[in-house]
Parts: C-alpha cells; structure tokens; sequence
C-alpha cells in the first residue's frame, strides 16, 4: 500500500494514498466480442495482435493482463517438442505438401464460408 504524509501540526501522520480507479467501458458484439478500450492499451502497453489473459476472482471481479511473449503456450510447446521428436526420430516420414493432397483438402472444405461477423447460433454459445 502507498501512503502519504500529512505534517500539519508538526505531527507526522502516515494516511494510506487514495489509489485513483479509472473506468473505461466498451461494449459486446453478437459474436462476444469487444474492443480493449484506448486508456487500457496504453496502460498494458498493448499493440495489435497482442494477447490478454483474462483472471477472474472467486467474488467475480475479473482483472485483464498483456500476454508477454516470454510467458509460453504449455500445450503448444508440449505439442512442438512432440513433433520435432517425431521429425527427428522419423525424418523419412516427411513429405512434401503435394498438390493432390492440396486439391483433396480444398475438395473437401473448399465450399465452407465463415462470417466472422454473423451472430453466433445458440448452440455455439
């Protein structure tokens, strides 16, 4: 906690500094989804394409914080180190991406359309 001093009466008085909350509000998409408030990125020092953790407390009071670039993903490293295992035991069972398993994978999806803006179904909420 901060404190201050209050010295009148030539007696020192230790008061605990008010802490200024600021507010800032930003409002929900039909997809859930929102944009991080201009005075919240400058405070994260937060760019595009960063990442926000999301912390809520047991009382339902939810903090935001950056995502450091150094603070690692522990299912994508598990899943990388497992695949350069692979490729490191198993280097013959590499293969190029041909353009038949190109025109297979397109064939296969290759008339599927999201909208990113389109309201989620009530089953995908």
């Amino acid at each position: 906690m901060h404190y201050i001093s209050d010295i009148s009466n030539d007696t020192p008085v230790r008061k605990p500094a008010l802490t200024v909350l600021i507010q800032n509000v930003s409002k929900l998409t039909d997809r859930y989804q929102t944009t991080v408030p201009s005075g919240v990125r400058k405070q994260l020092k937060l760019s595009k394409g960063d990442q926000i953790r999301y912390c809520t407390e047991p009382s339902g009071r939810v903090y935001i914080e950056p995502v450091r670039a150094e603070e690692a993903d522990p299912a994508l490293s598990a899943f990388l180190d497992f695949v350069e295992a692979d490729i490191k035991a198993s280097p013959e069972r590499l293969r190029a991406f041909d353009s038949a398993l190109h025109d297979h994978l397109k064939a296969l999806v290759g008339d599927v359309r999201i909208d990113l803006e389109e309201p989620l179904s009530p089953d995908d909420e």
